[in-house]
């Protein structure tokens, strides 16, 4: 299997620096989509898109129709797009592949690998990697500085190994290549098409900076990322001439501004951490003019999935009571969401196992549980599938980093993708080698 990894290394960097060059944020990855299903469809998985990839009506923080359709003209002319891949769903929004291989009776083993872009400038100088080296983004605007290129080659590596060793292999193989995870909106879409039922073991992994407390290449299990909920909310009133009419108007941008004071004055709970934040706030029109309109983009989060829900209550309340207070409309849309997660400590355990016996050139972290900040949308496939009887673990392997994640400097050493399609490989490998009983 290692001298295979090596073989394939230099097809996996050249595929990150692929996806990388046309970096596609939430429910536009439309060329990467059809990229991942043509390589898997290559490879001989069974490959669902599209509609069978995604539950539509669960998508959450959708780009707007006129976004979608100018993106995938411009797909349409990008050099490498495998047009034929390229579906009339993944054109509307449907992004997100499934391989699946089957392999006789067995466990059902699913994967995760996200594949989304943020929306950030990528820097434009020498002193960058991709832009020296020739494969910095060219959607402007758009940039991989998340890993999630190099996720969604490691996915694709893995199918290659897998399917050259699929007679060691007994059940199902789920390869789920996750739209949408930044801002946690594409998870919830995907467990609800069903692609997490029935899953006996499910396993994500990051890659993270090796300057942190994981000590050594992987940490096979964390815990306690913070429950979020994302909020985009409207105030509507009614404008007036501020200096002739005031009392007609119906002040929205008050309201608003109400709202975001009461909103950092939410009493925090005792049972754990809390956070709370308005990140983007717009309204008004003139100095003269009663503001009929206010938008608002927030988000709160918890330690526990519980204390989520009481900030998320908390918010609504607060947005409709100012809107009360001003005689304005206030709508409220939730763009995104995930819970707090724990990895099982027995699936930890055996795969640390598998990585001392069958990768000894990888290092384990001392701390093979490690806490995680931050949100993470992987908990909502997690939970479905502990809530099944199923073990779940969400991993870290290990590189050094050129500039932090989510900054415009961001790269990364590839020598991890081999690193993690081993540790991918050989867990599956150890958990498909029997038949259940």
């Amino acid at each position: 299997m290692l001298s295979l990894i090596r073989q394939i290394e230099p097809e996996l960097i050249s595929l990150r620096r692929t996806i990388h060059m046309y970096p596609e944020t939430g429910w536009m990855e439309m060329r990467t989509s059809a990229i991942l299903a043509d390589r898997l469809t290559r490879l001989g998985y069974r490959v669902l898109t599209g509609r069978e990839a995604v539950a539509p009506g669960m998508r959450m923080g959708m780009p707007d129709d006129e976004a979608l359709e100018k993106h995938a003209q411009d797909v349409l002319s990008q050099p490498g797009t495998p047009v034929h891949a390229l579906t009339d769903d993944m054109r509307l929004g449907m992004t997100g592949v499934i391989g699946i291989l089957d392999c006789g009776p067995g466990p059902v083993v699913a994967l995760r690998f996200d594949i989304d872009a943020l929306p950030m400038q990528e820097r434009e100088d020498d002193g960058h990697r991709p832009h020296r080296e020739g494969f910095d983004s060219r959607n402007r605007g758009w940039m991989h500085a998340c890993g999630h290129d190099g996720h969604a080659a490691i996915g694709i590596g893995v199918a290659e190994v897998l399917m050259k060793y699929r007679d060691r292999l007994h059940g199902q193989v789920r390869l789920i290549f996750q739209p949408a995870e930044e801002g946690a909106r594409g998870a919830r879409a995907v467990v609800g098409a069903g692609h997490l039922d029935g899953v006996d073991y499910f396993i994500g992994s990051h890659i993270a900076p090796d300057d942190t407390l994981d000590d050594g290449d992987v940490t096979c299990g964390t815990w306690g990322s913070l429950a979020t909920t994302k909020m985009d909310v409207v105030f509507q009133g009614l404008a007036a001439h501020a200096g002739g009419y005031p009392e007609k108007g119906k002040n929205a941008l008050l309201a608003a501004a109400s709202a975001v004071l009461a909103l950092h004055a939410i009493p925090r709970h005792s049972g754990g951490q809390s956070r709370v934040n308005v990140g983007s706030l717009h309204a008004g029109g003139g100095r003269n003019v009663v503001p009929d309109q206010a938008e608002m983009q927030l988000e709160v989060r918890g330690e526990t999935t519980e204390i989520n829900a009481y900030m998320a209550q908390q918010a609504r309340n607060i947005c409709t009571g100012a809107a009360q207070m001003q005689d304005v409309t206030c709508s409220i849309r939730v763009v995104g969401e995930a819970e707090s997660q724990h990895s099982d400590p027995g699936l930890i355990s055996r795969i640390g196992d598998v990585v001392r016996r069958d990768l000894p050139f990888l290092t384990l972290s001392s701390e093979q549980n490690a806490r995680n900040w931050g949100s993470e949308d992987i908990s909502i496939m997690m939970n479905h599938v502990q809530a099944q009887g199923g073990q779940a673990t969400y991993m870290r392997v290990m590189t050094r980093l050129a500039g932090a994640q989510h900054t415009v400097g961001f790269d990364f050493d590839e020598s991890v993708l081999a690193k993690s399609v081993s540790v991918f490989c050989a867990a599956v490998l150890d958990l498909m080698k029997e038949t259940q009983a």
